[in-house]
C-alpha cells in the first residue's frame, strides 16, 4: 500500500479516533507501576470520606480541589480504591483531550492539523505523566480544549444553546482547576476581535448572514461566563485564605522558571524544547488564524507567571492545560509538509520521550531520583507485625503524608499510639498527635517508627519531644531501609 493510498483510508476515519485510541493505548500502558506518590495520597484520603467530611476539609485545606475530591469520592464508591481505579478518571479525561484535539484543530486550521497535533499529544511524556495521575490535571485538561470547541462553534454558528454549552464546560473547568481559569483571557481576546472585525477573526470563519449577531457576541459571552463567576467565585475567595498553608512550600516566580516551563509541561526537557520548536512554526504558518491558539498558550503562562512573582503560585504541572493548544500550533505546522515527514516528527517526539515514559512509570515523585516506597515499608510492618504494636511516623506534618502511605498499602496498620484526632474527624490531611507523647506511649511494648529519608540510627532522627520519649523509653531492634523511608523495630527497654 503506497503512502498515498494508506493516506486516504485514514482520511475515511473520524480525525479523532486515531489520537484518541493512541492516548488510551499509552495512557493505560503501565496503568498501576508507580505508586500512589503524596498528592494521589491525598486524593485517596479526601475521596474516601463522606460529603459532610469534604466539606469540613475544604473548609481547612484545599478548597480548590474540593470539586474533583467529590467527584473522586463518587468514583471510588463505584469502582473501589486501587491505583488502577483512582487513575482511570485521568485516563478518560486524557483520552477525550486529544479526541477533542484532533476536532479542534480540524475546525481551526485543517483535518491533517487536528490529525497531527492529536497523535503529538498522545505520545507527550506529560500527557501519560497526568493521564496516570490521581489529581485534576488531565480533567483541567480535557475541559479546557472542550470549552474552546464550543467557544469556537458558538462563534461560527451563534445560538443560546450553544453559548449554553460552552458556559457549562467553563465553569467545569472552573470547578476542577481554578488556575485553569486564565485561559479565558484567550477567550476574551478572540470574542473581542470577532465582536471588532466580524467575519472571519482569527480563523473563525462566519457566514455573511451573520454579520448582524456580531454585536451580540460580546454579551453572549459575558452571560456565558457568569455562571463561573457564581460557582468558582466563591471556591476563589475560599481558596485563596488557604494559600499561605496549601502553598507553603511554592517560591515567588523567576525569569529562568519560564524557560524550564516546556519541559517541566511536557516531563521531558528534549521532547517540550520539540514542542515549542514546531510550535512556532505552525504559529508562523497560521498568521492571524493562530490568534487563539497562541492566547491560549501564551496569555495564562504569562498571566500565572506575573501573578506567582507576587504571591507563590507558580508550579508548572498548573499549565498543564496549555499543552494541547501548543500542540495544535505544531500540527499546524506538520501540516504543510507530506504526511510520511509528518509522521516522523511524531515518532521522534515518542522516541526521545521513552526514557522520561519509562521513569515516570516506576515513580511519580518529583525528583525522579527520590522516590519513596510507602508499599514496601508497608510490607516490612506488615510482615513482622503483632497484636499489640504501635506505629509512630517523623515526620508527621509534612507533605509527604507518611502515614497515609503506609495506611493505603497496609489496611489493617498497627495502632497509630500518638493520634489524639484523625485527619478526618480534624477536617484536614493530618492528624493531631499527643502533646505528651511519653504519656501516650506508655503500657507499649513494641513500636514501629517509620522515618523519612534514610537513617542509619532512626531514633536520633526524630525531633523534639516525641523523639526523647522514644529514645528514653524504647530500644532499636531492628532497622530496614527502603527507598526514601528507614523503617525501625522498637521493643521497650526492660529496665524501664
Amino acid at each position: 500500500m503506497s503512502a498515498g493510498t494508506a493516506w486516504e483510508h485514514l482520511r475515511r476515519l473520524p480525525v479523532w479516533l486515531l489520537p484518541a485510541l493512541l492516548t488510551l493505548a499509552v495512557t493505560v500502558t503501565g496503568l498501576g507501576s508507580a505508586q500512589l506518590w503524596r498528592d494521589e495520597l491525598a486524593t485517596w484520603s479526601a475521596a474516601t470520606r463522606s460529603p459532610g467530611d469534604l466539606a469540613r476539609l475544604a473548609g481547612t485545606i484545599d478548597a480548590a480541589t474540593g470539586p474533583y475530591y467529590l467527584l473522586m469520592h463518587g468514583w471510588t464508591r463505584l469502582f473501589g480504591d486501587s491505583t488502577i481505579a483512582l487513575r482511570v478518571p485521568a485516563v478518560l479525561a486524557m483520552t477525550v483531550a486529544a479526541g477533542l484535539l484532533a476536532v479542534l484543530g480540524a475546525r481551526l486550521v485543517d483535518r491533517r492539523a487536528g490529525l497531527f497535533a492529536g497523535l503529538l499529544f498522545a505520545v507527550l511524556p506529560g500527557t501519560s505523566r497526568y493521564g496516570q495521575e490521581a489529581r485534576p490535571y488531565a480533567l483541567a485538561t480535557m475541559f479546557a480544549v472542550l470549552a474552546t470547541l464550543l467557544l469556537v462553534t458558538a462563534l461560527r454558528r451563534p445560538s443560546w444553546p450553544r453559548w449554553a454549552g460552552y458556559a457549562a464546560a467553563v465553569a467545569a473547568l472552573g470547578l476542577f482547576h481554578l488556575i485553569a481559569l486564565t485561559l479565558l483571557a484567550a477567550h476574551a481576546l478572540v470574542v473581542l476581535i470577532a465582536w471588532w472585525r466580524g467575519p472571519a477573526p482569527a480563523g473563525i470563519a462566519t457566514p455573511a448572514h451573520l454579520d448582524a449577531e456580531r454585536d451580540r457576541r460580546v454579551w453572549r459571552w459575558l452571560v456565558a461566563v457568569v455562571p463561573v463567576a457564581l460557582l468558582a467565585g466563591p471556591l476563589l475567595v475560599k481558596a485563596r485564605t488557604q494559600q499561605s498553608r496549601q502553598l507553603n512550600w511554592v517560591h515567588l516566580a523567576r525569569l529562568d522558571d519560564l524557560a524550564a516551563l516546556p519541559g517541566g509541561v511536557a516531563q521531558s526537557g528534549v521532547v517540550g524544547g520539540l514542542l515549542v520548536g514546531v510550535a512556532a512554526l505552525g504559529a508562523a504558518r497560521l498568521g492571524r488564524r493562530a490568534l487563539l491558539p497562541v492566547g491560549a498558550v501564551l496569555l495564562p503562562v504569562l498571566l500565572l507567571f506575573a501573578a506567582g512573582t507576587v504571591v507563590p503560585l507558580w508550579v508548572p504541572r498548573y499549565l498543564v492545560f496549555v499543552v494541547p493548544f501548543a500542540c495544535l500550533l505544531a500540527g499546524a505546522a506538520l501540516a504543510a509538509v507530506a504526511a510520511p515527514a509528518a509522521l516522523v516528527v511524531v515518532v521522534l517526539a515518542g522516541l526521545l520521550g521513552l526514557p522520561d515514559q519509562a521513569a515516570l512509570r516506576r515513580t511519580h515523585e518529583w525528583p525522579r531520583s527520590a522516590p519513596v516506597d510507602y508499599a514496601g515499608a508497608a510490607q516490612v510492618i506488615g510482615d513482622g507485625q503483632r497484636p499489640g504494636d504501635a506505629v509512630v511516623y517523623s515526620p508527621r506534618h509534612s507533605w509527604l503524608f507518611l502515614d497515609l502511605g503506609i495506611e493505603y498499602h497496609l489496611r489493617n496498620p498497627p495502632r497509630d499510639v500518638l493520634v489524639t484526632e484523625d485527619e478526618v474527624r480534624r477536617g484536614d490531611l493530618w492528624a493531631a498527635e499527643c502533646p505528651q507523647p511519653a504519656q501516650c506511649l506508655a503500657g507499649t511494648t513494641r513500636v514501629w517508627l517509620v522515618v523519612s529519608g534514610r537513617h542509619a540510627a532512626p531514633l536520633a532522627a526524630v525531633p523534639g519531644a516525641k523523639g526523647d520519649a522514644l529514645r528514653t523509653d524504647f530500644t532499636v531492634t531492628q532497622v530496614w531501609h527502603r527507598p526514601g523511608l528507614t523503617v525501625a523495630l522498637l521493643t521497650h527497654r526492660p529496665d524501664r
